[in-house]
């Protein structure tokens, strides 16, 4: 029982609980959770909310039970984006959050993320493993549970607060620069989850032509879970951009918590260029400030920062490590290459509506296509995006590339995973937080060639060992 047990328990990730509907529902997983956030956390009051996935009520109903048979005050805001609670429990006084959201995970998945007062995220550094192991020791008690209370929780919604401070943090309230603006036309993916209420809101208040692609909330997902990384959940945004000659392309995770680029011919964006571009605008408001970037792909950032009077320092991949790194320095940014990007006004929280937002706006006032902007920083450092391998040895991997490889390099650093630098180019690769696969991430410093050569390099020795 206590090896099953544990099996359950490896839900508990760095920085979440995630995992199949079977793994999270066994044991009565989410009635113990909610017990142990009142019993362990001394959790007063919390306020709640789920993505579009079907499997989001009962394990919201499971959760809530276990908190009203302890006493906690229960605040529902339903369907909404992961960075609503962030706001919620940033600006109002709940001593929880709690979010239900399986991201961009299969559909047969969903997960737990925990943020205190403050929007403080709980990580494996902050609590989370220890409330996993008050958890393992309650169901091992085989203690039964408390008798059932009628469960004590309100209903309440941030929707029109929190569209408020997105569009006074991009600048869509200053009138006078309003009537400046170009009026973009921009195409928007929701990939029928999380987004759709959120743009809807803004779309009403915006000088803008947004066109809705998929909004519809609809944890079916009848077009594929939405990732918008996947190579294959691109074209039909591209094409999209292209066909309604949109000025910008953007489109959305499931629980809308990350956004991603297409310009205005139709091209993904790598995530790694966008970040220094969001680092130097916010820059250009803000000069000498610090911008905290992940381990992955970092030289464009970093020139971009440098180039807008601004302070580059890496940190490790992943929002709980992110957000940690970036109070610590009180960071006026920080990005990273998977489309997470985290504000100090934002409680130094991630949002996916903020990114747009502040392209957007700047575009708008610029009169500048995206790919203008982008075209000399991809020339100047190319870099292969992320690249995904399924590794049965993980640590075996890594002692191989370091062998092959070290001797060479003007650096080495295992912030997250192995970092190796050489005169014009580099790599990472690293073992995912959230899936069991490593990612390799190359680039070089304005050599296409090299890049190619490089990676396909480290692809053979990974695929070989």
């Amino acid at each position: 029982n206590t090896a099953r047990e544990r099996t359950m328990l490896s839900c508990f990730t760095a920085y979440d609980i995630r995992g199949t509907i079977d793994t999270l529902q066994k044991k009565d997983l989410p009635y113990f959770l909610g017990e142990a956030l009142a019993l362990h956390e001394n959790v007063k009051s919390l306020v709640i909310g789920r993505d579009v996935r079907p499997s989001g009520k009962a394990l919201r109903d499971a959760i809530i039970q276990g908190l009203s048979d302890n006493a906690v005050s229960v605040h529902d805001i339903g369907v909404c984006g992961t960075e609503e609670i962030y706001y919620a429990v940033q600006h109002h006084d709940f001593d929880m959050g709690l979010m239900i959201t399986g991201s961009h995970n299969p559909i047969d998945e969903n997960g737990f993320k925990l943020i205190r007062k403050g929007a403080i995220p709980v990580s494996s550094d902050t609590g989370l493993f220890a409330l996993r192991d008050y958890i393992e020791k309650r169901i091992s008690s085989r203690f039964p549970k408390k008798a059932a209370m009628p469960p004590s929780v309100s209903s309440c919604s941030v929707r029109n607060d929190y569209v408020h401070f997105l569009l006074d943090f991009a600048g869509f309230l200053d009138k006078e620069e309003n009537k400046k603006r170009k009026k973009l036309t921009i195409f928007a993916d929701a990939g029928n989850g999380s987004a759709g209420g959120i743009l809807e809101a803004l779309s009403q208040r915006l000088p803008f032509d947004i066109i809705p692609f998929r909004w519809e909330p609809d944890g079916s997902f009848p077009h594929g879970i939405p990732n918008p990384l996947l190579p294959e959940k691109r074209a039909a945004t591209s094409a999209a951009v292209r066909k309604t000659r949109a000025d910008l392309g953007i489109a959305f995770d499931g629980d809308c918590d990350r956004c991603f680029f297409y310009d205005g011919e139709g091209t993904f964006v790598e995530g790694a260029y966008c970040v220094g571009l969001l680092a130097s605008e916010l820059l250009r408001r803000h000069p000498g400030e610090k911008i905290i970037h992940d381990p992955r792909v970092y030289w464009n950032t970093q020139d971009m920062v440098l180039s807008a009077k601004g302070i580059p320092l890496m940190g490790k991949t992943g929002h709980a490590f992110m957000k940690e790194r970036m109070r610590a320095e009180n960071a006026l940014y920080g990005g990273e290459m998977s489309a997470h990007h985290y504000f100090r006004d934002f409680a130094f929280c991630d949002s996916g509506m903020l990114p747009w937002l502040v392209i957007a706006a700047m575009l708008s006032l610029t009169g500048k296509p995206l790919a203008e902007y982008l075209f000399e920083r991809k020339k100047a450092f190319p870099c292969s995006g992320e690249i995904n391998r399924k590794v049965s040895d993980t640590m075996a991997l890594f002692e191989n590339v370091h062998a092959r490889y070290a001797k060479e390099a003007l650096h080495e650093d295992f912030v997250d995973g192995l970092n190796l630098e050489f005169s014009n180019w580099r790599f990472n690769v690293r073992k995912s937080n959230t899936e069991a696969l490593v990612r390799l991430n190359v680039e070089s410093r304005g050599d296409e060639a090299l890049l190619k050569e490089k990676t396909d390099e480290l692809l053979r020795l990974i695929d070989e060992g």
